[in-house]
């Protein structure tokens, strides 16, 4: 053996040099690649050609191995590695010779293309990155992000290290509307660094609070990394589940776990979220601790407030919290008592299965014993007793068609058991009370009649939901009974409008956090996957933006403002109105919200057109679409390349040989453990992309094969990468804002300022780690 490696080493060792001299040697990542997996082949199959490159495998025909599965261990845990004493044979590294591997390579790698790049199921949640890369880019180019900045710092300025708290504050915006670290590092040194030196900040918390707070863009939702870290989990995380399954003995997956093994982008989102508002969190405390022990490094900033009108404490304790909090906690009382809740009176025309056991008890007594050994005693006697009871009960019910008095009966029931206020109702106009709370609460000085009538006018609505709307009232009916009250409430809301708009903090922060919680709030509630949702961000940033140059221009945004109108009052007519028209009888009132929706759509189509006209002829829009095009490019040929190197590791046997290697392992937190540090090191020298696509491929069927949650390995794996973002002397937030930062400031200074927030992510990794209920606490709370 050369060098006394075995030949799979010596191959895994040459494609990473030929990895690191491509990206070092100045070509653009994406080629540099592919590149690099061509070189790399081409040296290993020579080497192995001239017979300098063996391999040491152990031999399979040797009485010690067929003891050893005789005695039932696993075949895929047996390796030289864990088994050292077990006779090994000598073998090429390519079986059947470079020229048969080859010749496999291309025909795989086409294939793979063809499934992840031009067709197949995955495409469309890839489609999502081209989206949230032309949102965040749309929103970079309009200046939100300066004004979002210019607000924040009035707002914090006057507390101890409030411009970095502030930068944080934005940080978390822009990663929660970009998801794309560069941008929001570039964005944040250009805005906010200049302003920070000139308060007399050190230039260290200003360059290592702006690096930090950039990287949120990597967890926080809606992330480029976890939806294409999402993809292929999803993908590594069902193959590795469904071999455990079969290894142990079981049928499938679902059998075995109990469960589908399926990890999708949107339970990601959801798990990413408390883990990024807790590194915001963390980020923040550490700027005012910060300031507070070294006030002349971080000295506060006074300026004008966010409203020129005074309001007392209690004032904005009253408004901004107390009122906002008794409303949405009567809205909670109300459900939990039941005056609150669905109306519905669908009756579905075949009746529902019922309830299976918890697990599936009919299972190979090998599979009986794994399953026991997975989920414990406690956990099968439950399902044992579950299917007896089923059993005694005639088994569970075959689904079959409602019959007409079936229906009635069920019907019957759905009307007795309607709450008296109806779910959206009681959500809509529980939305304008707030919005009329925090009118109020701007404005205090100001007549308070026109908010109290549409305070009024909501205790009509409801009244009148109670007396005169029942669950078998048409939707066109419930319009009528709502209209007069509903149209007080909305004169008073256009007033509240007018008040708000006079605060400068509700004004620029209120349109991209709208836009943010319509994107996320439609993923983490279940109501679409992030392609769609993507979609909707893109159209709302380009017409956010385009209202904001109109607005620059002088010119009236009313088009703008009557689309995104248009949008919701589309989104109400659909969810309350059946819009399938000419499908059996058709009544008038279903012609009407048909044409109405119909109506909306074609004018916020209008709208939308009409923004990106204005944009194109602004200059904006041009530089947009560009920018998107070469991101999006870059990403899906890093992605090409990427299953290129990964074959060609595949091909000599390097991802088999890892993997035999991270399983000679007996405890699977030091497997990951040992991964993680890999990540970790290797975020020094690799962009995530070039991680995602090919390091976790390799070691993916490991860590997602075992019993680790794998929402929890998904995002740590993130967090892990964000903090490799940050460390010195090589992570690519540091060059990035280097590449920003006035010439004053210096390497060193940038190097000194991230490490406190190096130690901060490092704390926060290790929490998650011993807490991973921050991390699915809220897939929990919405399962599906």
């Amino acid at each position: 053996m050369l060098f006394g490696l075995d030949g799979v080493e010596i191959g895994l060792i040459i494609v990473f040099l030929c990895l690191f001299g491509g990206i070092l040697s100045g070509f653009p990542v994406a080629f540099a690649i592919g590149g690099a997996a061509v070189v790399s082949f081409a040296i290993i199959a020579a080497l192995d050609s001239a017979g300098i490159l063996v391999h040491q495998a152990v031999d399979t025909g040797s009485d010690a191995y067929r003891g050893l599965t005789a005695d039932g261990v696993n075949p895929i845990d047996i390796s030289k590695f864990r088994y050292p004493d077990l006779p090994l044979i000598t073998e090429p590294l390519f079986n059947g010779g470079w020229q048969l591997a080859l010749d496999r390579n291309i025909s795989f790698i086409v294939n793979r293309i063809n499934e992840r790049v031009l067709a197949g199921q995955s495409i469309e949640t890839l489609l999502a990155v081209l989206m949230f890369v032309l949102m965040g880019i749309t929103l970079e180019r309009s200046r939100i992000a300066n004004d979002l900045l210019t607000t924040m710092a009035r707002v914090f300025g006057p507390i101890p290290g409030g411009l970095a708290v502030s930068v944080v504050v934005v940080g978390a915006f822009l990663a929660a509307s970009t998801g794309i670290v560069g941008a929001t590092v570039v964005t944040m040194g250009l805005l906010s660094l200049p302003t920070m030196l000139r308060a007399n900040y050190s230039a260290e918390l200003a360059t290592g609070v702006i690096a930090a707070s950039g990287t949120l863009g990597q967890i926080i939702p809606p992330s480029i990394v976890i939806v294409l870290l999402g993809t292929l989990a999803g993908d590594l995380y069902s193959t590795a589940q469904e071999a455990r399954a079969q290894s142990v003995g079981c049928s499938d997956a679902l059998t075995y776990l109990g469960e589908a093994a399926v990890v999708s982008v949107g339970t990601l989102f959801q798990a990413a979220l408390l883990p990024g508002i807790f590194l915001a969190l963390l980020y923040g405390l550490y700027a005012f601790g910060y300031a507070v022990l070294n006030p002349s490094k971080a000295p506060p900033v006074t300026g004008e407030g966010a409203n020129g009108e005074y309001i007392t404490r209690g004032e904005g304790l009253t408004w901004f919290l107390g009122v906002p909090a008794a409303m949405v906690l009567a809205v909670v009382l109300a459900g939990s008592a039941g005056l609150m809740g669905s109306q519905s009176v669908v009756v579905d025309s075949f009746s529902q299965q019922g309830d299976a056991a918890s697990l599936r008890t009919n299972v190979s007594p090998q599979c009986q014993e794994a399953m026991i050994d997975l989920h414990g005693q406690s956990a099968w006697d439950r399902a044992v007793a579950e299917q007896a009871a089923i059993n005694e009960s005639g088994g569970l019910q075959d689904v079959h068609r409602l019959t007409e008095e079936e229906r009635e009966v069920e019907l019957a029931r759905m009307i007795d058991e309607a709450a008296p206020i109806g779910t959206g109702v009681a959500i809509f106009f529980l939305f304008f009370a707030i919005v009329l709370a925090f009118a109020r609460g701007v404005s205090p000085s100001d007549e308070p009649r026109p908010l109290a009538l549409g305070g009024l006018g909501i205790v009509l609505a409801l009244l009148a939901d109670i007396v005169f709307i029942g669950p078998t009232t048409s939707p066109g009916a419930t319009f009528l009974i709502l209209l007069l009250p509903g149209l007080l409430v909305l004169w008073a809301v256009r007033e509240a409008a007018r008040r708000l708009a006079r605060n400068d903090l509700i004004r620029v922060v209120f349109p991209p956090l709208v836009l943010i919680v319509a994107v996320l709030g439609s993923i983490l509630g279940g109501i679409t996957n992030p392609t769609p949702a993507a979609a909707l961000g893109a159209g709302g940033a380009i017409m956010l933006a385009a209202f904001r140059k109109l607005k620059d221009d002088g010119k009236s945004g009313k088009i703008i403002i009557g689309s995104a109108l248009a949008i919701v009052v589309m989104i109400l007519i659909g969810v309350n109105f059946d819009l399938r028209v000419g499908l059996g009888e058709t009544g008038a009132e279903q012609w009407i919200a048909y044409l109405a929706a119909q109506a909306c759509y074609l004018f916020a189509l209008f709208g939308l057109l009409y923004a990106c006209v204005v944009l194109w002829t602004g200059g904006v829009l041009t530089p947009v679409v560009r920018e998107t095009a070469k991101v999006t490019s870059m990403v899906f040929t890093i992605l090409i390349g990427s299953q290129l190197l990964n074959l060609v590791v595949i091909s000599f046997g390097g991802e088999h040989y890892i993997q035999a290697f991270l399983r000679s392992f007996d405890n699977e937190m030091v497997v990951f453990l040992i991964v993680m540090l890999v990540l970790f090191v290797l975020g020094f020298v690799l962009d995530f992309l070039e991680i995602i696509y090919i390091v976790v491929p390799i070691v993916g069927p490991v860590i997602y094969g075992g019993t680790m949650d794998p929402k929890w390995v998904t995002i740590m794996i993130a967090v892990n990468l964000q903090t490799s973002f940050l460390t010195p002397p090589f992570g690519f937030a540091l060059f990035y804002l280097r590449g920003v930062a006035p010439k004053e400031v210096t390497t060193g200074h940038i190097y000194r300022g991230v490490l406190p927030f190096v130690l901060i992510q490092i704390v926060g990794l290790s929490i998650l780690w011993f807490f991973p209920a921050i991390v699915t606490i809220v897939p929990d709370l919405f399962p599906g």
